[in-house]
């Protein structure tokens, strides 16, 4: 749901852009302190984009004044490639966000490129409700104020807009929040990640934790910007006699064309033919007495890195949706360095033990498949045939 739209039109589509923005935004964006009756709000919700920072879609407020020609679309969902140490902040949860304004329509133009759809809902806001909906957005984006501790599933730049409008509206607003599905959210990233970027979805899966597998309130599913749009079309104003619908009209600005048919190598397909593969090369070993050691050695040491790097997540990090990371129980860290203290003439006394206690891990880790990555069976099927294969190779060998 990041949008940094400017650093991207710069880097990714320079000249034109650039002259474009150079141009637009002295001549739209400069700020009034009053809002003509003749200004509207509304609601801007993008569809999901190919790049894995849009694959959720994004959400802006955008306020327009004929007027005074007033042009501003207000985002949170800014971030700079600029700052300091970026991927390590990105990597640890503290990289900061702000919100951040420009024009509407080179944004949609962007949008329209990218083929990502885009609505716009007008929200029924009394003119008292629009200014102070203006000047919480331009006090927001002050230099100190505009700065704050993204969070994927809790303060982002969907919710934060949810948090606007009610702050501009007070009790006057309904917002039952996102009701229409009850999910966990791993339940709903797999949504829109496991058809479309199967890969990036699997990898999203081994990096959240145990937190991700709660329910999502109704207002926490505003988290996603179609589930935001949703609720502020379910959403009531009440008036002194009755309730009025929120948003007042709805255009779809741009609808996104079909995607061609994406490719096939998915990680279930990957991982089941590894298994099969690995099956058979285990059978063969055991028939002909094989003693070789080289797919053991390269699968756990992937499997103890995998382990480091969620214990990482785990611990290192400030995303809040990391901990408590029960695919640690199968990618065990351990196994680096354990996966080289064995080989063909000699292998630890305590060893036999270790491979027990892995098998009851990974037992264990069976218990994660009822809300998880299904492509967890086939991982665990190389992994207890792997260490079946160790247990009864290793016995053969003495103890150092």
């Amino acid at each position: 749901m990041n949008n940094d739209v400017g650093a991207r039109l710069i880097t990714r589509r320079p000249l034109p852009y650039l002259l474009l923005l150079m141009v637009l935004v002295p001549l739209f964006t400069k700020a009034q302190s009053q809002l003509s009756p003749q200004a509207k709000v509304s609601l801007i919700t993008v569809g999901p984009g190919d790049e894995l920072y849009s694959s959720f879609g994004h959400s802006a407020l955008w306020i327009y004044d004929p007027v005074y020609q007033l042009d501003r679309a207000y985002s949170y969902g800014t971030f700079s490639f600029q700052e300091g140490n970026f991927y390590v902040k990105f990597l640890r949860g503290t990289l900061p966000y702000t919100i951040s304004v420009n024009p509407l329509m080179p944004q949609f133009y962007y949008w329209q490129q990218e083929n990502r759809s885009v609505k716009e809902q007008e929200l029924n806001l009394s003119l008292p409700e629009k200014q102070r909906l203006y000047d919480f957005l331009e006090t927001n984006l002050l230099p100190q104020n505009r700065e704050y501790q993204y969070k994927f599933f809790y303060d982002n730049c969907s919710t934060r807009l949810a948090d606007a409008v009610k702050a501009a509206m007070g009790d006057r607003l309904i917002f039952p929040g996102y009701v229409h599905e009850t999910l966990s959210f791993r339940q709903w990233i797999d949504r829109y990640a496991y058809e479309q970027k199967p890969w990036s979805d699997f990898g999203m899966d081994l990096a959240i934790g145990s937190p991700s597998d709660e329910v999502a309130t109704p207002e926490q599913a505003t988290f996603l910007p179609d589930n935001l749009s949703a609720a502020f079309a379910d959403a009531k104003i009440q008036t002194d006699s009755l309730e009025v619908p929120l948003v007042m009209d709805t255009r779809e600005l741009y609808t996104a064309t079909p995607e061609v048919e994406r490719g096939w190598l998915t990680p279930k397909i990957f991982f089941w033919v590894l298994a099969v593969l690995i099956a058979a090369f285990t059978i063969w070993q055991i028939k002909t007495e094989r003693l070789n050691f080289v797919l053991d050695k390269i699968l756990f040491t992937v499997v103890g890195l995998t382990g480091w790097l969620i214990l990482g997540l785990w611990f290192g990090t400030n995303h809040g949706v990391t901990e408590w990371n029960w695919d640690i129980l199968w990618a065990f860290p351990l196994w680096v360095p354990i996966v080289f203290m064995f080989s063909k003439t000699k292998k630890p006394a305590w060893f036999s033990w270790y491979l027990i206690a892995y098998g009851v891990m990974l037992l264990a880790a069976t218990g994660n498949l009822l809300k998880h990555n299904y492509v967890l069976i086939p991982i665990l099927l190389i992994l207890v045939l792997r260490v079946y294969y160790l247990n009864n190779s290793l016995e053969k060998i003495p103890s150092s």
